[in-house]
């Protein structure tokens, strides 16, 4: 299961440092035999987040990157479990991983946030989110866009912020809305963009891709 593109990104993700590479290393094989005994998470397992269709993915970037779309509005921590949440998480980095063509090791993101609320808010969950993508699947995430961002969910990003680490930092993009379809379209072909942000591709939920 590891080959070097593997390595590499665990390396990449410490900066070439081998000692702290190889911990984290050791530490997600450890993860993987306790999360993904059976190699993958059964959806029946996660059958309450995908119910409420919060992640879709279609179409590939310029790049030749599989396109991930999340809804943040469609999540309701009060409605649901924390483990389920996390089983969710690693359900969709690993869809994600498999939709990637050969050779290519990095997925474009977009999270948006319209709608998103106080209800939505779920601190440990998105931190939660962030150590699997970090630890667990270290320099998978090529550029995340974040769009429709409301000003009351900079309160949240505040907490969120320091635990994100430099590399992926530097992958985070604000979009303003009145430059949205062009910003996306720089790095998207229109026939690949999700119809929502002005493209032509239909979105499908995660779970039917």
């Amino acid at each position: 299961e590891v080959d070097d593109l593997m390595i590499r990104r665990f390396l990449r993700a410490r900066d070439m440092d081998i000692e702290k590479a190889s911990t984290l290393f050791l530490k997600y094989v450890a993860w993987k035999k306790s999360v993904l005994p059976k190699g993958h998470i059964p959806e029946s397992e996660i059958a309450n987040d995908l119910s409420h269709k919060k992640v879709c993915m279609q179409g590939h970037d310029k790049m030749g990157r599989p396109i991930v779309v999340a809804f943040g509005n469609r999540h309701n921590p009060s409605k649901g479990n924390p483990d389920e949440f996390k089983r969710f998480v690693v359900y969709t980095l690993e869809k994600i991983c498999a939709r990637m063509p050969r050779g290519e090791e990095k997925f474009t993101a977009i999270g948006d946030l319209q709608g998103w609320g106080y209800s939505n808010c779920d601190i440990r969950g998105y931190l939660a989110a962030l150590s699997t993508l970090q630890d667990c699947y270290p320099e998978r995430l090529g550029k995340l866009y974040i769009v429709h961002a409301p000003y009351i969910f900079m309160t949240a990003w505040k907490v969120v912020y320091p635990f994100i680490d430099t590399n992926t930092k530097k992958k985070i993009v604000f979009v303003e809305n009145k430059k949205l379809t062009a910003t996306l379209l720089e790095d998207i072909d229109e026939t690949q963009l999700p119809d929502i942000y002005g493209g032509k591709m239909p979105l499908t939920p995660i779970q039917d891709s």
